[in-house]
């Protein structure tokens, strides 16, 4: 799914869009209310997060465009706190709103309730529970470390795409990574010992998807 993140603070947009990225989010982002209204027309954003107080187009005036024109959702971030605030948005069209600061998980969480993403995703036989990492094959339980687990969300969330290893070092190592981009081959190669050789496929010299 496609989520726009706007917010006029930089560290603060880039924390997001890597957290957001990790969940195997698409994120498109922008630092001002025009910026965010451009990208909102040119491509189709599922849900939008933006930061009420922006400059050039504040956050409401574009959170009442977007819910004129097309249907999406859109989730109000942002350091006004007053309970009149928070009722302003959602008369105005806001489907949630969270305060700043705020604990990046919470807010992951409260963007999939919006986008109505299930806590249990299945891959071929292969099921897994998002919010408490257990994997099974089967209906039998098995066992997988942190970056296997992470692997498999970010395939599932990805189906058919074919991914580099540099986009899945990005991923699930994150962007500050230094270390050997071959781990990938390593860490794929265990997963289809436990989940199956068959889920994810390989493209030679490109990288790595799965077969549905």
């Amino acid at each position: 799914m496609n989520i726009l993140i706007a917010d006029d603070e930089l560290d603060m947009l880039k924390i997001l869009q890597n957290y957001f990225q990790r969940e195997g989010f698409t994120v498109f982002t922008a630092t001002n209310g025009e910026e965010a209204l451009t990208v909102f027309y040119q491509e189709k954003i599922d849900l939008a997060i933006l930061d009420w107080m922006m400059p050039k187009i504040d956050g409401m005036m574009v959170c009442r465009e977007m819910k004129k024109t097309q249907k999406i959702k859109v989730l109000m971030l942002t350091a006004r706190d007053t309970g009149e605030d928070e009722f302003q948005a959602l008369a105005e069209g806001a489907d949630d709103y969270v305060n700043k600061p705020f604990y990046p998980k919470v807010l992951i969480m409260r963007a999939k309730k919006l986008l109505q993403i299930e806590a249990i995703q299945q891959l071929h036989d292969v099921s897994f529970d998002v919010t408490s990492k257990r994997v099974w094959r089967a209906g039998t339980e098995i066992e997988l470390t942190k970056t296997e687990f992470e692997l498999l969300r970010i395939f599932s969330q990805n189906r058919r795409q074919i991914l580099t290893r540099d986009q899945l070092l990005d991923l699930v190592w994150g962007l500050d990574y230094m270390g050997d981009p071959r781990t990938v081959d390593t860490h794929i190669r265990r997963l289809r010992e436990k989940i199956g050789e068959n889920i994810i496929q390989t493209h030679r010299g490109i990288g790595y998807s799965t077969s549905e």
